[in-house]
């Protein structure tokens, strides 16, 4: 679990990041209030790629040169809140013992505080209070935004997702790139083969998918047997590869079941918002629709890539209509 350190103390700062090393968490020190925010909000730009790298509890000096903990602590709350992270636990270092002190760093957000001086062994059962808190919020936070069977994102959180994507990647000028995923002639397979069966293959299908793809892509099911994937700094050239490199992933071998091997295939349907910056989620998704019905139209076992056409004004319309 990585922790971030904040106090201004050199002596004090590395024996607290030798205790940290020993006992088995990844620390970053920092020595003032600015330097931790710059720290944390750089880290927090690498989340969107690797939840692992996250900062999951915090150790703050209430008392350090330029932005103190107590400011430091309230920063990190509001960005946490604006960009919809994983919680961050923090505790405050504090030589301030009086009870409306520790009710002030409380009421900052801070979830633990101790008073220095302090026992390491104490800081150490703190941190595992801290750990059994962080990882009952994160079972809870799984189950509301993961898909129980496949164990990809959930619906709700796919398209959450892809909004979030299609609005950062629009302020940089970049593209997001949709695909649509359905398992070919799937009720027949249930038909046939009964549920179970359908659910090995729903599994099977959603982890080739997922290993098909780059770490930082985000796959959802979006609902039945269909799959949605979003993919940044994907534009029109990239996103038909990538279609092809997932209809492979899933046809080129056959799945086991109860059933036996079964062979089966996907149709897929992609587009990307490239030369589109304000374009919305629910517009791409509509366009990856589309494409997936046309390679259902097609035969199915194949991809169509739809790019979405920008509206060009008619040439009377450049010209002017020549009235006042």
């Amino acid at each position: 679990m990585k922790i971030l350190i904040a106090e201004d103390d050199v002596i004090s700062s590395r024996a607290l990041e030798g205790c940290l090393n020993n006992w088995g968490y990844k620390s970053t020190v920092t020595h003032n209030g600015d330097q931790a925010w710059e720290a944390f909000q750089s880290n927090m730009r690498t989340v969107h790629s690797d939840e692992n790298k996250s900062f999951r509890i915090a150790i703050l000096d209430w008392e350090m040169p330029g932005m103190d903990g107590i400011e430091l602590c309230k920063k990190i709350r509001r960005l946490s809140k604006e960009e919809k992270e994983i919680y961050v636990y923090i505790i405050i270092l504090t030589g301030k013992d009086r009870q409306e002190e520790i009710i002030k760093g409380l009421s900052a957000g801070a979830d633990d505080y101790i008073t220095k001086p302090f026992d390491f062994m104490e800081l150490k059962v703190r941190l595992k209070n801290a750990e059994r808190i962080i990882l009952a919020q994160e079972k809870e936070r799984q189950r509301a935004t993961t898909d129980s069977l496949t164990q990809l994102w959930s619906r709700n959180k796919i398209i959450e997702f892809l909004s979030e994507e299609t609005e950062r990647e629009g302020r940089y000028g970049e593209a997001t790139g949709l695909i649509m995923v359905d398992i070919d002639f799937f009720k027949k397979t249930n038909d046939t083969y009964g549920h179970l069966v359908g659910d090995q293959v729903l599994k099977s299908v959603a982890d080739r998918l997922k290993n098909s793809m780059r770490r930082y892509d985000k796959i959802g099911r979006f609902g039945g047997d269909e799959f949605i994937a979003v993919f940044p700094r994907c534009g029109n050239k990239q996103i038909k590869g990538v279609a092809e490199r997932l209809r492979i992933s899933v046809c080129r071998k056959k799945i086991n079941t109860d059933a036996g091997p079964l062979k089966i295939t996907v149709s897929i349907g992609a587009t990307c918002s490239e030369n589109l910056p304000s374009i919305s989620c629910e517009k791409l998704i509509k366009s990856s629709d589309d494409a997936l019905l046309k390679a259902k139209n097609k035969g199915r076992n194949t991809s169509v890539i739809t790019p979405i056409e920008t509206k060009q004004p008619r040439a009377d319309q450049d010209k002017g209509s020549g009235r006042l």
